[in-house]
């Protein structure tokens, strides 16, 4: 008992300060690549905003899929080839995210669809290397899973922040955690919670929206053509957010 209690504050201070220091070698990393004096929106420096980011998502994933609180051990584990691809990817997206302090400034303008559309690219790489390698787990998938949510909120936000997709379109961002809310109240009411249908076309719609995205976020893009195919691409996704839910409810016959 007493080495159970010696090892929780280690335990804790790892899963804890392992983000954190992560966290300041990014803003630090950003601080050296940004012009001097890059500042935002209410005096913010995109660096700590997406260092701040970086420490808040790997505090999210070690709490998420650790076994209690994670050890050193756990985040070795993490850095596999196919893992290390995914926190390459997670780290591109705060870099996004942190673009949402800044204004649209034409010496870092392309910033964001670079860091985002790299991230794309390396989406489905990620998952073919731990296939190959046969190290597919369910950590990675989780990890991937949280890392794509999160360029789903910081790629349309700042786009929106820019004036590049319609304000509306950050229900995309929304739909996920939508989702899971009324799932989880669901649950909490004590009502039945079914599967999900057998079906991969979130996931290629998933693949559309992220390219999509990427697009608008290339300055170049006019952002008339934009705003017009918006609802075009985004309405698929949400209907099956929406069949989804009505799936798991009972509300839709099972076709299987």
């Amino acid at each position: 008992m007493a080495e159970t209690r010696q090892r929780r504050p280690v335990r804790v201070g790892v899963g804890v300060a392992l983000p954190i220091v992560a966290g300041v070698a990014l803003a630090a990393l950003l601080f050296r690549l940004l012009p001097a004096g890059t500042t935002g929106r209410w005096g913010l420096s995109p660096a700590v905003v997406a260092g701040v980011c970086w420490a808040g998502q790997l505090w999210y994933v070690g709490s998420r899929l650790g076994p209690g609180r994670p050890t050193v051990g756990f985040w070795r584990r993490l850095l596999g080839l196919a893992n290390a691809l995914t926190l390459v990817r997670g780290a591109l997206y705060v870099v996004v995210a942190g673009f949402a302090v800044v204004p649209p400034e034409p010496t870092l303008v392309w910033v964001p669809a670079l860091c985002y559309g790299t991230g794309v690219a390396l989406d489905n790489l990620d998952g073919t290397v731990a296939r190959t390698v046969g190290r597919e787990t369910e950590a990675g998938r989780r990890l991937d899973m949280a890392f794509d949510t999160f360029g789903f909120v910081a790629a349309p936000l700042v786009a929106v922040l820019w004036g590049l997709l319609p304000v509306w379109y950050l229900s995309i961002s929304a739909a996920r955690y939508v989702f899971r809310g009324a799932v989880w109240l669901r649950r909490v009411r004590g009502l039945p919670v079914g599967d999900l249908p057998d079906s991969d076309l979130g996931k290629y719609l998933a693949g559309v929206q992220m390219v999509f995205v990427t697009v608008a976020l290339v300055p170049p893009v006019p952002t008339e053509l934009v705003w017009t195919v918006a609802p075009l691409v985004l309405a698929p996704s949400l209907a099956v957010f929406t069949r989804d839910y009505l799936a798991v409810s009972g509300r839709l016959p099972d076709r299987r």
